[in-house]
């Protein structure tokens, strides 16, 4: 996605402006903005860009074929994850279990708290960068997503965060001829150069 800087004066006496839920229904819709809050922050977004978004086909149908021969669960792309009033975020893909999405969602279709996978697609530009890499990875470890994939388009490359203990940990760095796989998906196997071809 590529990320318009949201406008926010401080408030007097220099404290910064928390956005909540409730702030972003008020906020213009439209279909070629998004909105997102990490920690009280606003991040919006324009449409990504034809290879952000083939990137993103590419990887749901993959999971989209090993969960119908699985039946554990299924994907999803661009859900909205309402994990609090302050942290609303639209990953790019996810993948969660039958069992977890039947506890997760609520009734308008959102889910509120963590699926067990969640994949993002780096957009052009280091705000885009820092907030996948940084922001929505401590976002993703505090409210206990079990992995994290970070896919990068531009290099053909895919890095795998997994938790260990209390957080989520770079495990792996996935290039073109290897070969993605996953403990919470038994016996998902796909070369990482389909995603990006």
């Amino acid at each position: 996605m590529s990320e318009v800087a949201a406008q926010v004066r401080p408030l007097a006496g220099g404290e910064k402006v928390r956005w909540t839920a409730a702030d972003i229904a008020l906020l213009p819709q439209n279909e070629f903005t998004r909105y997102e809050i990490i920690d009280g922050d606003l991040h919006m977004s324009r449409q990504p860009s034809w290879e952000h978004q083939n990137t993103c086909g590419r990887i749901y149908a993959e999971l989209l074929i090993w969960s119908r021969s699985s039946k554990l669960g299924e994907p999803s792309i661009n859900p909205g994850i309402l994990f609090s009033d302050v942290d609303n975020v639209i990953p790019d893909v996810v993948w969660i279990s039958f069992e977890r999405l039947k506890a997760l969602k609520d009734p308008a279709g959102h889910l509120t708290g963590a699926p067990e996978l969640v994949v993002e697609v780096l957009s052009y530009g280091e705000q885009n960068e820092a907030r996948d890499r940084q922001a929505k990875l401590k976002l993703y470890t505090v409210y206990g997503m079990q992995e994290y994939w970070i896919a990068d388009w531009r290099l053909k490359q895919m890095e795998i965060y997994r938790r260990e203990r209390d957080r989520l940990r770079l495990t792996a760095t996935l290039f073109a001829q290897d070969e993605l796989t996953s403990p919470l998906l038994p016996g998902f196997a796909c070369p990482v150069g389909r995603l990006f071809e």
